[in-house]
């Protein structure tokens, strides 16, 4: 696919960049880190991780499906029933932070190919009714910089908010 159609897909780029920045993000973070939760009902980074790895496979399926066939139906997923059933809460984060990479790989290598009019191809979703590749795809990339935003704060109030003294009073921090 050429830069010009890749860029035709919603949201491409952002998809491209997500395993790369969380990646960075986490270079220095170990297992103590990445399973630190702020609350008992609140997720850790491995967890978030464990959930990107596991939803991107629905993602995936989910355009596939409505790039090879017409109209089909789709599945609601709801990630606080797998949260609740602890769907996310074993293994360690870089072994989810792995399989997130090599899922989002594969993803990509089917988009690329996707010509830039896919994105009117439909769905029936099961919540929302008919919705558009394109849409889906918005919809992906917006979960995806969510997250990234979430393991970020959860990242900063572990690692750093507690070391910065007085410096604190400048910050509020919601992990």
């Amino acid at each position: 696919m050429s830069a010009a159609a890749e860029s035709a897909l919603p949201g491409f780029y952002v998809l491209e960049q997500t395993p790369i920045i969380l990646e960075k993000i986490l270079l220095g973070a170990d297992e103590h880190i990445l399973g630190w939760k702020p609350a008992m009902d609140r997720w850790s980074i491995s967890e978030v991780i464990a959930h990107l790895a596991e939803v991107e496979t629905v993602f995936h399926a989910r355009a596939r499906k409505m790039a090879e066939e017409k109209d089909p139906a789709i599945e609601a997923y709801d990630q606080n029933v797998a949260y609740a059933a602890g769907k996310y809460s074993g293994g360690k984060g870089r072994e989810h932070l792995r399989r997130f990479c090599h899922e989002r790989d594969r993803s990509l290598s089917f988009l690329r190919y996707l010509p830039a009019e896919a994105v009117a191809r439909t769905g029936q979703h099961a919540e929302l009714g008919h919705i558009t590749l394109g849409e889906l795809l918005h919809e992906w990339a917006f979960h995806d910089l969510g997250h990234i935003r979430q393991v970020s704060e959860l990242y900063r109030a572990k690692v750093f908010y507690p070391k910065m003294g007085g410096f604190q009073r400048y910050y509020t921090v919601k992990p």
